[in-house]
């Protein structure tokens, strides 16, 4: 489910829009935010983030336009990246509208409990909150629909999702809020986004299969295979440069 097969950039797009509009989405505004630092980022930077003493003045929009902001280089690109290790998967198996209904319904869980709950003048920005509410929806498949997921992304969704709540409470600078209620927003949300769908298939590609059939390739079924082999050996290696950042931002 985590492993792309797409053959450009452009068939990624076309097949999975809502993610790769996400991403450009939050890109360019860091790029006007954070990286150019332009009267237009600025204002977008100060009208947008996520602030629970304006949130308590009745500026709520914040708790929606807060989800595409971001801090940092690092911090957009590994949301970056695990929007594109994630998030095709579900919006193909729950359909464009379901998908953004529930990214974004998860971000506002998450930040309505970091507004309810955290310190009165505390400000955040990120989609993290939405991406651990996808992490809950993998997680309530993994527990309660196993015939929507196969053994190894099972697999690797728990090694991740352990390893990530690990490390929202070990790295400094963290929305623990947002990660937790994001993600607990996502496998709440689980059970009514999931109603009759269909496990995701990687070869469902236009030309390739017609929508009540799939018709198998073995040629790019070897290519997966490989392509799982390198997968789950950078996945590891990934993993572990995260443990040892966040290990050395606790000691230092």
């Amino acid at each position: 489910m985590f492993i792309r097969n797409e053959r450009s950039v452009k068939e990624f797009m076309q097949l999975y829009p809502v993610v790769a509009w996400l991403i450009i989405i939050q890109l360019v505004l860091w790029l006007l935010t954070g990286f150019l630092h332009t009267p237009l980022g600025n204002l977008i930077r100060d009208w947008g983030m996520g602030v629970n003493f304006y949130i308590s003045q009745g500026e709520y929009w914040r708790l929606i336009t807060s989800i595409f902001l971001h801090a940092g280089l690092m911090h957009v690109l590994f949301n970056s990246f695990a929007l594109v290790l994630f998030g095709p998967a579900l919006e193909q198996m729950l359909g464009k509208l379901k998908f953004i209904a529930t990214f974004l319904g998860a971000g506002l869980i998450g930040n309505l409990a970091t507004f309810l709950l955290g310190p009165a003048l505390y400000s955040h920005v990120g989609a993290s909150g939405a991406i651990y509410g996808l992490f809950g929806i993998y997680a309530f498949m993994v527990a309660f629909r196993k015939h929507l997921i196969d053994p190894s992304s099972s697999q690797i969704i728990t090694i991740i999702l352990v390893i990530g709540l690990i490390m929202t409470f070990v790295r400094s600078g963290i929305n623990v809020y947002a990660h937790v209620f994001g993600f607990i927003g996502g496998f709440a949300l689980a059970p009514l986004v999931l109603n009759s769908v269909r496990p995701y298939t990687p070869w469902l590609r236009r030309g390739y299969v017609d929508d009540e059939s799939v018709r198998f390739d073995p040629n790019r079924w070897q290519k997966k295979q490989r392509n799982k082999k390198i997968f789950k050996s950078g996945l590891w290696i990934f993993l572990g440069i995260l443990v040892i950042l966040g290990l050395f931002s606790r000691i230092f």
